[in-house]
């Protein structure tokens, strides 16, 4: 118990640097997942390219690779920004595809019907897919987005390798103190339950409140 006592203003710290991870990454995902699964169904060739090749890419890359390629490489190219927002990035754009990929999972749920009625009533494209479509695609994919959500944070843990602050790093600080690392990792690892089981119960929530019943 020590360990925590002692120490409590690092794990703070370290907490809260992987919510922050999280949650920013978790929107920069859902509006990137939207806008690819849009790119995945939409009417323009040009658009269901550039989507394929965003999911393809970014599922078959391992993270740390990505993680390498964000924090290192942008700044090559003149774009220098604090290592949290690259992790950020890497993150969401990672987490993006997989979120793509549910919604367009939910999108082929949605009667075919509904789209040409719409048409039929003049709508436009984006009309259709923002106000009919994703609205119950999102429905149906509610349990799936919310784990590939938990994913992401776990998946944060990467960015302490990145000198950015988060849970998982502050093993480093213990471990030169001197503190036993089994009861180390026993505080990090309920700091991360504490995260996870946060996500799951919003979603669970809003499972209840808009999920598709089957």
């Amino acid at each position: 118990m020590n360990v925590l006592t002692d120490n409590f203003s690092t794990y703070w710290e370290g907490f809260l640097g992987t919510v922050e991870l999280t949650v920013y990454g978790s929107v920069l995902a859902l509006a990137l997942g939207f806008l690819m699964a849009s790119f995945r169904v939409a009417p323009v060739g040009s658009l269901r390219v550039f989507g394929t090749v965003w999911v393809t890419v970014l599922r078959n890359t391992p993270l740390t690779l990505l993680f390498f390629a964000v924090l290192l490489g942008l700044p090559r190219f003149g774009l220098v920004l604090p290592f949290t927002v690259f992790a950020v990035l890497a993150l969401g754009c990672y987490t993006s595809a997989f979120i793509c990929e549910a919604l367009r999972s939910g999108i082929n749920t949605v009667p075919k019907g509904q789209g040409e009625a719409a048409r039929s009533l003049g709508m436009t494209f984006g009309q259709t897919l923002s106000a009919v479509v994703l609205p119950q695609a999102f429905r149906s994919v509610i349990p799936p987005v919310g784990s590939t959500l938990i994913a992401l944070a776990k998946n944060s843990a990467i960015a302490g390798a990145f000198s950015v602050t988060e849970l998982l790093g502050t093993y480093k600080t213990m471990s030169e103190l001197g503190y036993n690392i089994v009861w180390t990792f026993v505080w990090i690892a309920l700091g991360y339950l504490v995260i996870t089981l946060a996500i799951s119960a919003l979603f669970h929530v809003l499972e209840r409140t808009w999920g598709v019943a089957r």
